[in-house]
This record gives C-alpha cells, structure tokens and sequence, in this order.
C-alpha cells in the first residue's frame, strides 16, 4: 500500500457536451484536486464548448483551457480511464442506453437545466449560465464532502441518487 489517497474517477455524460459535463468537469478538476479526477464526454457531441460555458468557468475563478466536446466512446476502449463514477447531467443521456464502463463504475442522474436551450437577452442569458454553475457546483461539493471510506457500495449509491434531486432552490446561496 503507498499511503497515497484514492483518487476516485468521475465521468459526466451530457447528450452534447458543450455546457454542463464540461462545467462539471472543469470544477471537479479545480476542487477536487488529488481527490478526483473528472471527464466529461457526449452521446452526440457539439464538437465545440459553448463559449459562454468558458466565459461562466472563467468567471469563476475555475480553469478552462484544454476542455473539449467529445464523445463517449474514447471511454469504451482499452487503456480508458477505469471509472468509479459515471454522471449524467441532462434528462437525454440519462434515458439513452450507455456503454458497459470498465470497472463496473457507479452511476447516477444529476439533471441540471440547460443552458445552450436558454431564450433571453444576453444579460439574463449569462446569468441563467451562472445559474446551472452554481447548481453543478452545489452538487459537487456536495459529493467532495461525502465520508467515502465509511459508506459501503449500498450506502454511496443512495447519497449519489440524493445528490442528482437536491433542488435548485436549495443549493441558492
């Protein structure tokens, strides 16, 4: 045994991933550093990052260089990352049917609005984005703080499950 902490792997599927699995991903990364390592990939990729998904990150204060639309089957293949943890963030891809992940990970629905389907002014659009961030990040956070060592598999599965239903107006702050 090294003595170093488990790093658990986390992968966000969003049908697109331009907004939400790439928010996801990139606060994961920040926050969660030596204790996560987040991706994010789509079922049917933009092929681009909404750019008010960057601008919402910078905003932030979170990193957002290197983040990409991709899709999921870079996960499906040899060499992959093996996943404890695979996220849907949109009512699509959670509804689709998903490849069988090496590593047999745990999966849960996080449904979070979206944003790239927004209609508003540009001011209340980059507000809405802000908005799913600081949802996305509640949850998160949420998640960081989770006793892993103590819950078993059962235990871990049903804290998950009541992260992806804690409501918008309970993360306001």
């Amino acid at each position: 045994m090294s003595g170093e902490p488990r790093i658990f792997n986390v992968l966000f599927l969003c049908t697109g991933n331009s907004c939400r699995s790439i928010m996801a991903e990139a606060y994961l990364n920040f926050a969660g550093r030596g204790r996560f390592k987040a991706y994010s990939a789509g079922s049917y990729p933009k092929g681009e990052v909404h750019p008010l998904a960057l601008e919402t990150l910078r905003v932030a204060g979170v990193p957002a260089q290197g983040l990409t639309s991709k899709g999921w089957e870079g996960f499906e293949e040899p060499g992959a990352p093996e996943l404890d943890f695979v996220i849907t963030t949109c009512d699509n891809a959670a509804n689709e049917v998903c490849p069988i992940w090496p590593g047999q990970p745990m999966n849960a629905h996080w449904p979070f609005p979206d944003p790239d389907a927004f209609e508003g002014s540009e001011t209340e659009t980059r507000a809405y984005f802000l908005d799913v961030f600081r949802q996305v990040r509640t949850r998160i956070d949420i998640l960081m703080n989770l006793p892993m060592a103590s819950l078993d598999k059962l235990a871990l599965k049903k804290r998950l499950d009541e992260i992806g239903k804690v409501k918008p107006e309970e993360t306001a702050g």
